[in-house]
């Protein structure tokens, strides 16, 4: 296992109130927090709030990947822990993302062909983290997640993920279709989950590849299966007709990791 940490862990801030070490809530608070340079995942403000302070918070969040939603005061007082949000709430990412780059490092490393699992709007914290986990004892190189619709890396993803999160890259794009365009160009290929693709033992799961995962209750995008060069499926025997979708991703890992080994 190598040495390296792809993660920084958090950095400890005064006057936060979180739950479950993710949830940053308070005008100020949250300003400090964008200061310091923490990953915030999304940052909610309050619909028709508006002055310097909150202008100059969403002009430095520009870029940096976070996901900003003007809501309803009604929906915020029910997100609050604490009932003093002062229209400002941020979900913090536990740990830092990696790059495109990070996963090619180390597949070099590692002298394999790059291996990623592809998330597309993955919701379930718990599955994001079950499947960082599989990720990387299958060895695949590295985890790419959607920006929008999906979870981050919060304290319950890394904690789901068992230290995972310390060894394994993990990339949130924008626009997963495109991200998979760019990988091909660089020799990849791809694998859709799809209840009627391919039987897994059938098909060539070999070389530079990677495995895209869908949504718990619609499955893989449209738009995102168009773009893979084919789909792939898990005999079942039973009455009901889907699995988990962390498990299904451990599956068909672990096909990839039996052809590899062959």
């Amino acid at each position: 296992m190598p040495d390296k940490k792809y993660y920084k862990e958090k950095p400890v801030i005064s006057d936060v109130t979180e739950d479950n070490g993710d949830i940053i809530e308070g005008r100020n608070a949250v300003i400090e927090a964008v200061r310091s340079g923490r990953v915030l995942d999304k940052l909610y403000i309050q619909e028709g709030l508006q002055d310097n302070s909150i202008n100059s918070m969403v002009s430095r969040l520009k870029g940096t990947g976070t996901v900003i939603n003007r809501t309803k005061k009604q929906v915020m007082d029910q997100m609050s822990v604490t009932g003093k949000h002062q229209g400002v709430i941020a979900r913090c990412a536990a740990y830092e993302y990696s790059e495109i780059e990070d996963i090619f490092k180390l597949a070099e490393d590692r002298g394999e062909d790059p291996f990623v699992i592809i998330l597309d709007e993955i919701e379930d914290p718990h599955n994001l983290g079950a499947i960082i986990r599989t990720a990387n004892l299958a060895g695949a190189h590295g985890v790419i997640i959607s920006k929008h619709r999906a979870s981050g890396l919060t304290a319950v993803v890394a904690k789901a993920s068992a230290g995972a999160l310390n060894y394994t890259p993990v990339v949130k794009v924008t626009n997963i279709s495109k991200t998979i365009e760019e990988l091909k160009d660089r020799g990849m290929w791809f694998a859709c989950a799809a209840m009627d693709g391919e039987v897994m033992y059938k098909c060539n799961l070999k070389g530079s590849i990677g495995l895209v995962i869908g949504n718990e209750g619609s499955g893989v995008s449209r738009l995102v299966r168009e773009k893979c060069d084919f789909t792939v499926s898990i005999p079942m025997k039973g009455e009901i007709d889907s699995l988990n979708a962390s498990v299904a991703a451990g599956v068909l890992a672990y096909e990839i990791v039996r052809q590899r080994m062959n």
